[in-house]
């Protein structure tokens, strides 16, 4: 994705395409799935396909694949359309630091009517497992988009079955780099553009679980999501999913010293890091106080690395990152976030290049306030 003599730190964002993804895309028919014609057999067969070898990458049945057109659709199908038919006498829950996609969707079922509990986090980005005994429907991430903490899934999940709760699994961040956890939700969402597949997303939903639709239309994807599929996307999806599923071990392993690297120049230049372990392998997040993230990024960019300061959705926002408020930083470290993740084919001396940028950058003085 970077270009010549540039060094893309940015793989939470958007991770660059992948030559699979890539081949699979191009290579897939032009016809709609739904004609009976020649050309539409050859979409619908590309499309059964790509279906099949995505449940088999993620260990689920091809009848739980939905897909769709980006991961904030899938998370969206998954919290409103569950929500929307939760009981009276039960509640969304969900906490302060999730990604904004899940937020606006508890805005808008809160906004209908539906109680919704917004809970809080730890210093580090860790969800409090307790969940109040109302509990319907339970969104949690896999991993905190912005600072890359390991969410204890698996208590919460324990919880949510005691209380006879829904779970959703926010997958957007995280599968490159760990298995997402899959038997422990009844509904899980994945980005295309987050697992190096370009535009697209998935839902996976067990089929016993009712949603209300957010379109209305024909009966495509089981009737989840109407209107014709984009098959070029969905054999992306599954070509990404499949590379994830091989590589994402010794990807990991590459990954941990790169990115405690960076933690450690970010350490040194006085920032606070944040975020705490277990963590994702590629993340190193830190906050500056008396510096604007903005401008770190335009300080970077200018020397040639791609960065974040937080959410890729949040680009252009002057407002402080929620997910380090939630976490208990001031709003001037708010203000001052950075993102630094690096990807399947970042190098070491890139690393060390970056290093090298950040430590000219005149804000050593400015990052110890």
């Amino acid at each position: 994705m970077a270009g010549p003599g540039r060094i893309y730190l940015d793989d939470a964002g958007s991770a660059p395409v992948l030559p699979a993804a890539r081949r699979a895309r191009l290579e897939a028919p032009d016809g709609n799935p739904a004609s009976p014609h020649a050309e539409g057999r050859a979409a619908r067969a590309a499309l059964d396909i790509a279906r099949d070898a995505t449940a088999a990458a993620l260990g689920v049945s091809a009848r739980q694949v939905v897909f769709c057109s980006s991961g904030t659709e899938a998370v969206s199908m998954a919290v409103l359309g569950a929500g929307r038919r939760l009981p009276r006498d039960r509640s969304l829950v969900t906490w302060e630091h999730e990604h904004q996609a899940v937020l606006g969707a508890a805005r808008r079922l809160r906004q209908e009517g539906v109680a919704v509990h917004l809970l809080p986090v730890d210093g580090q980005g860790f969800a409090c497992p307790e969940l109040p005994p109302d509990a319907g429907l339970v969104s949690i991430g896999l991993a905190n988009n912005e600072v890359g903490t390991l969410q204890p899934v698996a208590a919460i999940a324990a919880r949510a079955r005691e209380l006879g709760a829904l779970v959703h699994l926010d997958c957007c961040q995280g599968p490159r780099w760990v298995r997402p956890p899959l038997e422990l939700a009844h509904l899980a969402s994945f980005s295309g553009p987050k697992l190096g597949a370009g535009p697209g997303g998935l839902l996976v939903a067990d089929p016993e679980v009712r949603l209300e639709p957010l379109t209305f239309g024909g009966p495509q994807e089981w009737g989840r999501r109407p209107g014709r599929e984009d098959v070029g996307a969905a054999c992306a999806l599954a070509a990404a999913l499949q590379t994830c599923a091989a590589e994402r071990a010794r990807r990991s392993r590459a990954a941990g010293p790169l990115a405690g690297r960076l933690r450690q120049a970010l350490d040194g230049l006085g920032a606070r890091c944040t975020g705490g372990e277990p963590r994702l392998p590629n993340f190193a997040t830190a906050a500056f106080g008396g510096i604007r993230g903005e401008e770190l990024l335009m300080a970077l960019d200018l020397a040639g690395v791609a960065a974040s300061s937080g959410s890729a959705c949040a680009s252009g926002s002057l407002d402080p990152s929620h997910v380090l408020l939630a976490m208990g930083l001031s709003m001037e470290e708010a203000l001052g976030s950075l993102r630094l993740t690096v990807g399947y084919e970042t190098t070491a001396d890139e690393v060390e290049t970056a290093v090298t940028v950040l430590e000219r950058l005149p804000i050593h003085a400015r990052s110890r306030g």
